[in-house]
């Protein structure tokens, strides 16, 4: 019994704060003090400054040689393209054809950089954030690619290679995360004034990324496409991460990489899910319903997986 209220107080330690910052987004929003145009600066400030800062810092304090989870990250991007593709197979019998690329982002992708981060630091501070910083760049990357690959194949318009790995490229984030890499590895020393005007920016990207991605969550779309809603979020909430970190266990992961793994995957559908699905004019809706359920609904799944792996003595 003790060890059940320890896994309860540990897992409501890294899923009630980011709920309260949720809330309060959503609360400032429905009172007109933020707006969408806000929340619209606010997030490019987050995603092209903050957050590139937090991970940058994350990683160049961090001596290479001790950072040694690129097994984790093998398994993560080899375990997301198979469940990437069952996901496809699935998505075959929904109609219309141009639902089901939005279907299978919405199951697979996961908001990483803002709510997955604050999951991973929340739980076990700066060394989860230095062990999911590289986690999420080579796994951002992955989404990247597969999303545009299921996007293309519903849809009439087509994206190249060469323009995939051009907007790969120029992602702050992982920008962030290359120059942090280079900056360890060369031992290149940080100016004082530099490191704690950075910092600052940084410090930034958690609380002001939840703040946005509350006030610009919309309830009002749940009414239309609710078996599409309904199938995607039990995917992206239960089915995809319990599936994935099953398979971390028998792999053999425990602790942090174990803790790593289960929150990343575990985070709800990412906000770009949107933006990309919007901008080949798919079934915008669909992807909203799909981010406003898995919002909320990843700090209950998130909350109950952290509880069984805390209770097992696996996380």
């Amino acid at each position: 019994m003790t060890n059940f209220f320890e896994s309860l107080g540990f897992s409501l330690t890294v899923t009630t704060p980011i709920f309260i910052v949720l809330l309060v987004g959503i609360f400032l929003k429905r009172i007109n003090f933020i707006n969408d145009s806000f929340i619209d600066v606010s997030s490019k400030l987050v995603f092209n400054i903050s957050l590139p800062l937090l991970l940058f810092f994350g990683i160049q304090k961090t001596p290479l040689e001790e950072v040694n989870n690129l097994p984790l990250i093998i398994y993560a991007a080899v375990a997301t393209t198979v469940v990437f593709i069952l996901l496809g197979i699935w998505a075959k019998r929904l109609e219309p054809a141009g639902d089901r690329g939005v279907f299978v982002q919405g199951a697979f992708r996961a908001n990483m950089g803002f709510i997955g981060l604050a999951y991973c630091v929340n739980a076990y501070g700066e060394a989860g954030l230095i062990a999911a910083s590289l986690y999420l760049g080579f796994i951002t990357a992955l989404y990247n690619v597969l999303s545009v690959i299921t996007l293309n194949r519903s849809s009439q318009t087509e994206q190249s290679i060469g323009k995939i790995l051009k907007g790969i490229a120029k992602n702050p984030l992982i920008i962030g995360i290359t120059a942090g890499l280079i900056v360890s590895a060369l031992h290149i020393p940080m100016p004082a004034f530099a490191a704690k005007t950075g910092q600052y920016f940084a410090n930034l990207a958690l609380p002001l990324a939840l703040i946005c991605t509350g006030g610009s969550l919309n309830f009002q779309e749940l009414k239309s496409n609710p078996n599409k809603t309904i199938y995607a979020t039990v995917s992206k909430l239960f089915i995809v991460p319990f599936a994935i970190t099953l398979g971390g266990i028998l792999v053999g992961f425990r602790g942090i990489d174990l803790g790593i793994l289960f929150l990343m995957c575990s985070a709800p559908t990412a906000s770009a899910s949107f933006i990309m699905v919007k901008g080949i004019g798919g079934n915008y809706k669909l992807a909203a319903n799909i981010i406003a359920l898995t919002s909320l609904g990843s700090l209950v799944s998130v909350s109950l997986g952290i509880m069984i792996l805390r209770s097992l003595g696996w996380m």
